[in-house]
């Protein structure tokens, strides 16, 4: 747990003239998941669907339920949520998480019989000033295709730095892949003691440090992480990404590499590994990498921006990012 986290109860009173009267924040409790895990699969689903689009989420319910698993032992008590005061029921929902470089704004919802109410303003009001209260900038990535959103984080400051394609691969890999990766040959499976080394390169690549999520990612507890490593000749780190396979969360992400060459290295190798047909978020200025997925049959279903609130370094490398946890 870093040490700086902040249960949003404790700052919620303070925040009671930022919204709209009949509504309060308070922290999320264990007994408050499965409402959680209804509104965020009702908000979501609700949003893609009414816009011509498949459900994200599929079967039951209750699998949303990792969200709160995962980001209670990530960061506990970082879950704030707008409550109506008439009803006692739960208006939206916001995760975040603070690390020592930034914070990372995790997945917000309001459900759908509260839309208008100006209830994700407030969240991200509360996320907001808790991230002014520590001189830290808040990085999220939302999607591009929400113009609601994209306004709502450009309204309080956010500006657009990273688009991304997100791409899945229907069919299987190519066995050939396309084209040579002569990098596969340094990619292995990643080791409890690798966190540190994986937590180094990202720092040094994108500038953020979160190594508390990849001794996490390691350690697989739930048993839906993996993790791979590009080895350099001496023994350093050159990449790594992660997955997740999860009824609801299939991705590949957060990872970093060096090149292009190495990024699809990567990718390869957790495509291979995954149980099923993960997503997985591509630079749109990595044209060389983009091309490469292309020709391994990838198509876009997606694009997501990476937004700031502060202050912003562009990456030295290849950045992939995920939503389980977020890193922006």
């Amino acid at each position: 747990m870093n040490p700086s986290n902040e249960p949003p109860a404790e700052a919620a009173p303070g925040a009671s003239g930022l919204g709209m009267a009949g509504i309060t924040l308070r922290a999320m409790g264990r007994e408050d998941w499965s409402e959680v895990a209804d509104l965020i699969y009702a908000s979501t689903n609700g949003w893609y669907e009414a816009n011509g689009k498949a459900a994200i989420f599929g079967g039951d319910p209750n699998d949303v339920q990792v969200f709160c698993s995962v980001y209670e032992a990530l960061d506990p008590g970082c879950c704030v949520l707008a409550v109506d005061d008439e009803t006692g029921r739960i208006a939206g929902s916001c995760f975040f998480h603070p690390r020592p470089t930034h914070v990372s704004l995790g997945i917000m919802n309001v459900h759908p019989a509260h839309f208008g109410r100006g209830v994700a303003r407030r969240l991200l009001r509360f996320i907001a000033d808790l991230a002014d209260g520590k001189n830290l900038p808040v990085r999220l990535v939302s999607s591009a295709m929400n113009l609601d959103s994209f306004s709502l984080y450009t309204r309080a400051g956010f500006v657009p730095r990273t688009a991304y394609q997100d791409m899945v691969l229907d069919g299987p890999l190519p066995a050939d892949l396309g084209a040579p990766l002569p990098e596969r040959a340094r990619v292995r499976d990643a080791k409890p003691n690798d966190a540190p080394a994986m937590a180094a390169l990202e720092r040094e690549l994108n500038h953020i440090d979160r190594g508390q999520d990849y001794a996490y990612f390691l350690e697989n507890a739930e048993g839906i992480w993996h993790a791979s490593v590009l080895v350099n000749e001496a023994g350093g780190l050159d990449g790594f990404l992660v997955s997740v396979a999860h009824p609801a969360s299939n991705m590949l992400g957060p990872g970093v590499a060096r090149t292009q060459g190495q990024a699809a290295a990567l990718i390869a190798m957790e495509l291979k590994r995954h149980p099923a047909k993960p997503v997985f978020l591509v630079p749109v200025e990595c044209a060389e990498l983009v091309q490469t997925l292309y020709g391994w049959g990838a198509r876009n279903c997606e694009l997501h921006f990476a937004q700031v609130r502060g202050a912003w370094r562009a990456p030295a490398g290849v950045v992939l990012p995920t939503f389980l946890p977020e890193t922006g």
